[in-house]
């Protein structure tokens, strides 16, 4: 897998360790990985997002060609917003996922680099007589991303000045930093645990901009800290807790789905879904009683009977984080609905464990997790 533009350009950045992330090779960490999630929730990171990938979708039939291929509306997308979307085939199952944004005369669409190809595989399959063209500018645009309470006020000192943007909106600014990129784009990220922005831009200019922003008083962040802040805010992962397997109910993110857009691959299958109830899997968290050592792929038991599977596991340390004294071992997976409870009180590999509602709430986390009584907010629907 190639190295990303900002590792291209940029000498490791000053990493302790580089590694495959989500089909590209980026920075690890700098430093300690807690540390640098903690960051993440109590100041400003800064990382590489050059293992995302972009397509450019032009000509008259894209919006509505794209409408009958994701799970989302593409139809009544406002120019200058996104939604998130899966890509199905005709069974149901999902293909991958995706972010779409209209940017007024294309649609940019935005995944990792690990899916571009059986993506643009999927696109090509099904343009016929459409009149879209699909161009792939993964190696031409990158992106660096940002994430924590201070992140405007880094930015602004960058010499980066933004509106009060939504949750997946864009916007097109001029730079006053130092990064030599008269114009890039900014997008506001649709994490709930708290603000995040990206920032896309020519892959020439992904160096000054780093280390403007780290300049600006960002700290450096690696994937590892990436995925703790994944898996605490119980984002999923296609290829690690989505895979092809899996139908868009299972997963839980109601987000990508729209049920008043119209056709579109596999949609039968969803809608079938919907209008006779709930599938028999759910995806979730669960909080180990203690920090033992599980790993993906590990069962899940509910009243001596098996009842789902781990797919991502996360280890955070008491230090540097509000979780109280001890080190908390955190996992997301698939349980049977009826299993799924949360506050229930299952076994996996052998240790016992609590389901609990997603994102994971550092507040519980201290007090030793999830409450039946006391449920966390769902991701973003």
């Amino acid at each position: 897998m190639g190295l990303t533009a900002l590792q291209q350009n940029g000498a490791s950045l000053g990493a302790l360790s580089v590694g495959e992330y989500r089909g590209a090779t980026t920075a690890a960490r700098f430093g300690d990985s807690q540390r640098e999630w903690a960051q993440l929730n109590n100041a400003c990171g800064v990382y590489d997002l050059g293992y995302r990938g972009k397509l450019s979708l032009t000509g008259a039939d894209r919006v509505r060609w794209l409408n009958g291929m994701v799970t989302n509306n593409i139809r009544d997308l406002a120019a200058g917003h996104g939604v998130y979307a899966f890509l199905l085939n005709p069974q149901g199952h999902i293909l991958g996922d995706l972010y779409a944004y209209n940017r007024g005369e294309s649609i940019t669409i935005d995944t990792d680099r690990s899916q571009v190809e059986k993506i643009l595989a999927t696109f090509n399959h099904y343009i016929i007589m459409d009149d879209v063209e699909v161009n792939n500018e993964s190696d031409a645009i990158t992106a660096i991303g940002m994430a924590g309470p201070a992140v405007r006020s880094v930015l602004q000192k960058a010499g980066i000045k933004l509106a009060d943007l939504q949750p997946l909106q864009l916007q097109e600014i001029q730079c006053d930093c130092d990064c030599g990129c008269l114009n890039c784009t900014v997008v506001r990220g649709d994490q709930v645990a708290g603000e995040s922005y990206e920032i896309w831009l020519g892959r020439e200019h992904a160096k000054p901009l780093w280390d403007a922003l780290v300049a600006a008083g960002a700290a450096p962040v690696g994937y590892e800290a990436l995925e703790l802040h994944r898996i605490v805010s119980g984002i999923p992962l296609y290829g690690v807790d989505i895979r092809e397997r899996d139908l868009p109910q299972e997963t839980e993110q109601a987000r990508a789905l729209n049920f008043n857009k119209g056709c579109y691959v596999g949609q039968e299958i969803v809608e079938r879904i919907r209008s006779r109830g709930a599938v028999h899997r759910k995806f979730t968290g669960f909080l180990m009683k203690r920090a033992a050592q599980i790993a993906a792929g590990a069962k899940i038991v509910a009243g001596e009977k098996e009842a789902g599977e781990v797919t991502s596991v996360a280890r955070l340390s008491s230090m540097h984080t509000e979780i109280g004294s001890d080190a908390k071992m955190l996992a997301l997976g698939y349980i049977r609905r009826e299993a799924g409870t949360p506050g229930r009180e299952v076994s996996i590999a052998g240790e016992s464990a609590t389901v609990s509602q997603l994102p994971f709430h550092l507040a519980l986390l201290a007090r030793g997790g999830a409450r039946e009584e006391e449920p966390l907010e769902s991701h973003r629907a």
